[in-house]
């Protein structure tokens, strides 16, 4: 039986409108709280609570992860995070967990004597800290027939990929001379406080221990190289304009090994040259002739997706006469329910009539103006 995953906002702990500010500050508060080193009678349960407002924090702090999660809840950011769901791989925030721990995470790259962007965990396992490849943005004009019934679209773009003659290497490597291939540089300092170690990354190397000693011939060094691709796009019914699909990997490849980045495809909606869109109702201006407000008929009504619905109009229906037509208009895109046509009419004023039915419409305007008694 699958597992309901509990509310972002919940675990944190703060409101669906938090500002990043609190969210920070609730996460911050949290982070001391179930540091596993602080439980050690219950470190496993510690650390997957650590590990869930982590991924919370992830989330709810990345402005395309948290307008997803609003909108389409766990399900509209899963594709961000693998089959596999959330790991620390996905956590873009250790600068954050630094200004929490402060020393004590220093002193865990300097005691673990870990080399280049590789952190100890605060679960007694090490992690290597990669960058994700950069996420590619596309804007996909859709129809709003399309929207309606949902679409498949094939994307034609290019992105970079890990170059096939060096492996993303970039070349063939020496040792860093400055680092010696630790990846890290450690400077000590006194004063009368004591002695103090400070450890950053190298500059030289990037943290990685490895320098170029030839560049590639194919990538000229840079590890990545073009490919044109193309990918299907399930455009589900009811998206909405500025709505963005992502599509898990199909971003640009990391330079140093980590995930790729995605490719986040967002919605323009074209303007159709006969409805309207409000949310998820279609309005529609009709004009009809003045004889069918007087005398009633009936008449066409054009929907989005493509049929006519035949109305009566009663007579005397006044000018302005609004019709809704229910479940006529576009679908919610999480498949509950649908919108309806809202369809207002308005007498069709006649060009050039001619001279004898000008004649008669002067005969009985009087009584036309003439008002209830």
């Amino acid at each position: 039986m699958a597992v309901t995953k509990k509310d972002y906002y919940e675990i944190l702990g703060v409101s669906r409108n938090a500002t990043k500010e609190e969210i920070k500050h609730a996460y911050r508060r949290l982070a001391l709280k179930y540091h596993p080193d602080k439980n050690p009678d219950n470190r496993k349960e510690a650390e997957e609570k650590f590990k869930e407002i982590s991924e919370a924090y992830e989330v709810l702090m990345d402005d395309h992860k948290r307008s997803l999660y609003d909108r389409y809840g766990h399900a509209g950011v899963e594709g961000t995070f693998g089959d596999q769901g959330f790991t620390w791989e996905h956590f873009t925030h250790f600068d954050d967990l630094r200004d929490i721990f402060g020393e004590f995470f220093d002193n865990l790259i300097r005691d673990f004597g870990i080399r280049g962007s590789i952190f100890q965990d605060l679960f007694g396992t090490r992690v290597r800290v990669r960058h994700r490849g950069e996420d590619l943005r596309i804007v996909l004009p859709l129809e709003l027939e399309e929207i309606i019934k949902g679409t498949t679209k094939t994307i034609r773009y290019t992105r970079q990929v890990i170059c096939p003659a060096c492996n993303g290497r970039g070349g063939t490597t020496q040792t860093c001379p400055v680092c010696r291939g630790r990846g890290q540089i450690q400077r000590v300092s006194e004063n009368i406080f004591g002695r103090f170690v400070s450890v950053t990354t190298c500059p030289e190397c990037g943290g990685t221990g490895t320098i170029l000693a030839s560049r590639c011939n194919v990538c000229g060094g840079k590890g990545r190289v073009p490919k044109k691709e193309r990918v299907e796009v399930h455009i589900p019914a009811g998206v909405r304009n500025g709505d963005t699909l992502t599509i898990k990997g199909k971003g640009n490849a990391s330079t140093d090994g980590g995930p790729p980045g995605d490719l986040l495809v967002t919605i323009n909606e074209k303007p159709h040259p006969v409805f309207k869109r409000k949310g998820n109702d279609v309005l529609l201006r009709l004009e009809v002739p003045f004889t069918t407000f007087v005398l009633g008929g009936t008449v066409e009504l054009p929907t989005p997706d493509g049929k006519s619905v035949t109305v009566k109009i009663a007579p005397g229906t006044p000018d302005g006469k609004v019709i809704r037509l229910t479940g006529r208009g576009i679908p919610n895109v999480n498949g509950w329910g649908r919108g309806d046509e809202v369809v207002e009419l308005h007498v069709k004023i006649p060009e050039d009539l001619p001279r004898d039915i000008k004649n008669k419409l002067k005969e009985i305007a009087p009584y036309l103006a003439r008002k209830k008694s």
